[in-house]
């Protein structure tokens, strides 16, 4: 009886006990290290940290080491932009550049049923038992890991808005001119120019101006001596990692460059924008809190207003827009039910229905491999998409460790292929 006592009195350990957890006193104390996932939205947003006196650095390591050090660390079933992310985590601690006992690691998480939510507990699992004193540190809306979570007020929030928005319309206008530049490199300028264009507007406090920005940005691209003619556009949508990382998607981007194309990346925005309408949609479908409906609700209608403006700038000047995030809205109800939401969900078929509609008929799906859920609404849409826009042409392609990058090029050169015969067909018909 006795013994059975001592067993009921010994304390159960707490699980949060068995790694370090990140202190408002390390922002003076340690460095926060940041995965590549969008150079140029990335490299705005640590910049505003870096002058809210965050100590962060944006990681660019992505020698074959990454994907060595994340396949040793992390299942290989588990996805493949789980293991870039740990991978570059790890490597970046071992090249010997960092204390680790002044070192922390900084993950966004969006909350979703996926990696999303479990990013964390894989990264710490990965680094304990090289790394014990690094903490994991989460950036996130949606209440995870708030004993050691990132610290958020509404301000933060809306400078990382707006850096999201600038970041979007940056990305965008270069893409529009990068192909046609005459002087090689100009572009890179011109985006370079920008990036301390918005920097020097957070520094003095008037990030808040966003047309004013908008127009000079457009204005600075609008006078780079750009060479005529038509190239073939290739749309680039999928998994949010792999859709934008250059590690991720095997620097995608630059591949459609040098192949001779324009690329075509919708904005993060649209991913922002879309958890927001989930959270709102939460309540509709599955009786879901309320009250937090609410107010994603107003964040919503907020974000959708500044969309609107800016792309209608974006238009008048005579360059391409982004989407209308409600245009996209209809378009994923053409395909897909918005209450279908695990992973990028209803978001992959709306924005290639939205695609097709302002002339983007190619299209590259980037997909983890063994992604169910960007499977199923990704890959798993193309034939209804393909009766519904008669010459979209689209190629679903897999992201995973033992994946070679030719093969990747490969099957979208197969694509570009019939993007060159069907423009061809269609000069000829002068249409």
């Amino acid at each position: 009886m006795n013994n059975k006592r001592r067993k009921a009195e010994t304390p159960v350990a707490d699980f949060r006990d068995e790694y370090p957890r990140f202190t408002p006193e390390m922002k003076h104390t340690h460095k926060l290290l940041v995965p590549d996932m969008l150079p140029v939205h990335f490299g705005i947003i640590l910049d505003i940290l870096r002058r809210d006196g965050w100590d962060v650095e944006l990681l660019t390591n992505d020698a074959r080491t990454v994907i060595d050090e994340g396949l040793k660390h992390v299942h290989n079933d588990t996805c493949f932009p789980a293991l870039c992310v740990t991978g570059q985590f790890v490597d970046a601690l071992k090249s010997g550049k960092y204390d680790p006992d002044h070192t922390a690691l900084l993950i966004t998480q969006s909350g979703g049923g996926c990696r999303a939510s479990n990013y964390i507990p894989l990264i710490r699992k990965a680094i304990k038992a090289e790394f014990p004193n690094v903490p994991v540190v989460s950036l996130n809306f949606a209440g995870l890991e708030k004993d050691s979570g990132f610290p958020m007020d509404l301000k933060t929030i809306l400078k990382l808005a707006y850096a999201v928005f600038y970041g979007d319309e940056l990305m965008s206008l270069y893409n529009q001119c990068k192909p046609y530049e005459e002087t090689a490199g100009a572009a890179d300028a011109v985006r370079d120019g920008c990036v301390k264009l918005i920097g020097d507007a957070f520094a003095a406090g008037t990030y808040r101006r966003y047309k004013r920005i908008v127009r000079e940005m457009i204005a600075r691209f609008s006078v780079m001596p750009r060479t005529g003619g038509e190239k073939i556009r290739v749309g680039i949508v999928g998994e949010i990692y792999v859709k934008y990382s250059p590690l991720g998607n095997s620097r995608l981007e630059e591949f459609l460059l040098a192949e001779g194309c324009e690329p075509v990346v919708p904005g993060l925005m649209d991913y922002v924008m879309y958890c927001a309408v989930n959270n709102v949609n939460d309540a509709k479908f599955y009786g879901m809190k309320r009250g937090s409906a609410f107010v994603f609700g107003l964040a919503y209608k907020y974000l959708l207003r500044m969309q609107r403006k800016i792309n209608a700038i974006t238009k008048k000047s005579g360059f391409a827009p982004l989407h209308d995030f409600e245009h996209l809205r209809k378009c994923a109800d053409k395909v897909l039910n918005q209450g279908v939401k695990m992973g990028e969900g209803w978001l992959i078929p709306a924005e290639m229905a939205a695609l097709a509609e302002t002339g983007t008929e190619n299209i590259v799906c980037a997909q983890p491999f063994g992604c169910l859920p960007n499977h199923i609404a990704g890959k798993g849409t193309i034939r209804t998409l393909k009766h519904m826009y008669e010459h979209e042409n689209i190629v679903a392609v897999d992201y995973d460790p033992s994946a070679t990058k030719v093969n990747q090029e490969n099957r979208i050169k197969l694509m570009l292929a019939t993007a060159r015969e069907n423009y061809g067909q269609r000069k000829k018909q002068g249409t």
